[in-house]
């Protein structure tokens, strides 16, 4: 094992990494790029449990230790609620791999430089194998408990899978609920909170609906209309995301189609039924975390260069494109002087290169607003 008085450097050396402001957005990028299963929730969510995840191994590296009770009964819950989500244990196993990679690729560049020992690097990884070995085995089983007893009641959600599968299964799955093999299929993803739009899907059959991967999901004979949905508490159902018809075999496709349309709806403040033929350009950027994750990297020396005027200058460039590049519109929805959004706009532009007022520069500085804000928004949850 490593010698008593280098390891308080490697536990330094750790805490800095898992530390560093972008590695976090850097991880749920990732997860969302590589990982389809993972990808489709929030990215509260992921953040979230990816964050614990890390404070909990760094803990246990700083007491060379394996896990406490309490660390493997937040590891329960995951299981379970990935589970429950209909997430496959591949992939959440997936999503964590992505997160080690990330750090231990940033320890060992960080350990070469800091003059940390070879040896000293390697007991670090040996101990945190041995306790993510133990975190995964008590993931493992969580996981395998709660998704037999989800798929054992839940016969909706287990013929959607199946329709969601596509090629022949999904035309056999069709017959079995109820809908026709031919005139045409759609899908329609929402988030699994919204109770009023839910029971508003219901009542317009025939439907299949059920809870799937975080989110509701619904297969329909003919195109679903919510926009007259009404919360309990008063106010509009949120958004949903459609996309169809389509035939049986084609509805794996057609559901990721749906939720690219119900990211861009939430990205938009749009509400009600959304077909992603009418959000063609903004549901191509919300699929697209591989290209955000290489426009942010691009602009990254102006983001530092604007430091903590980023946010406000994004806000400001992307109300100004929203609304039509009327500064007194933007002005008035962002409670500032019309000159403040003008000066923000031409900053975005000196720093950036990116011209707005250009078709295509305009897009990407929308895209690249959108991911800072994002980012920001990630950071702060």
């Amino acid at each position: 094992m490593a010698r008593q008085d280098s390891w308080p450097g490697m536990v330094d050396l750790i805490e800095r990494v898992v530390g560093e402001d972008d590695l976090l957005p850097s991880v749920v990028t990732g997860v969302r790029s590589t990982v389809r299963e993972v990808a489709v929730l929030p990215t509260a969510d992921i953040a979230g449990h990816t964050r614990a995840l890390l404070a909990a191994a760094t803990r246990a590296l700083a007491a060379r230790r394996g896990p406490t009770e309490a660390e493997l009964s937040f590891v329960e819950e995951l299981g379970s609620t990935r589970a429950r989500q209909g997430v496959p244990i591949e992939a959440v196993l997936g999503a964590i791999h992505v997160a080690e990679r990330a750090i231990w690729s940033r320890a060992r560049d960080a350990a070469a430089s800091s003059g940390i020992e070879a040896q000293v690097l390697l007991d670090a990884r040996e101990l945190y194998d041995d306790w993510a070995q133990a975190v995964r085995s008590r993931l493992i089983t969580a996981h395998r408990a709660a998704d037999t007893g989800r798929q054992t009641g839940d016969r909706d959600l287990v013929v959607l899978r199946r329709l969601l599968e596509g090629g022949s299964a999904a035309t056999l799955a069709a017959a079995e609920a109820g809908l026709p093999a031919g005139g045409g299929l759609w899908v329609l993803v929402a988030r699994p909170d919204d109770s009023a739009l839910e029971q508003s899907l219901r009542d317009q059959g025939p439907v299949l609906i059920a809870h799937l991967d975080g989110l509701l999901v619904g297969v329909f004979t003919r195109a679903p209309g919510v926009r007259a949905a009404r919360r309990p508490g008063g106010g509009s159902a949120g958004p949903a995301g459609l996309a169809g018809p389509a035939e049986p075999e084609e509805l794996g496709t057609v559901r990721r189609l749906a939720l690219s349309a119900l990211t861009a709806a939430e990205s938009t403040g749009r509400t009600g039924v959304v077909h992603v033929a009418d959000v063609a350009v903004l549901a191509a950027v919300a699929d697209r975390a591989d290209l955000t994750a290489m426009l942010t990297d691009r602009h990254r020396p102006a983001r530092t260069e604007l430091g903590a005027h980023a946010e406000a200058v994004a806000a400001a460039v992307r109300a100004w494109l929203e609304s039509g590049r009327d500064v007194s519109v933007a002005a008035e929805r962002l409670f500032v002087h019309p000159n403040t959004v003008r000066n923000r706009v031409q900053r975005f532009a000196a720093l950036t290169g990116i011209d707005p007022a250009d078709p295509f520069g305009a897009m990407n500085a929308w895209w690249l607003c959108r991911a800072w804000l994002a980012s920001d928004d990630d950071q702060q949850r």
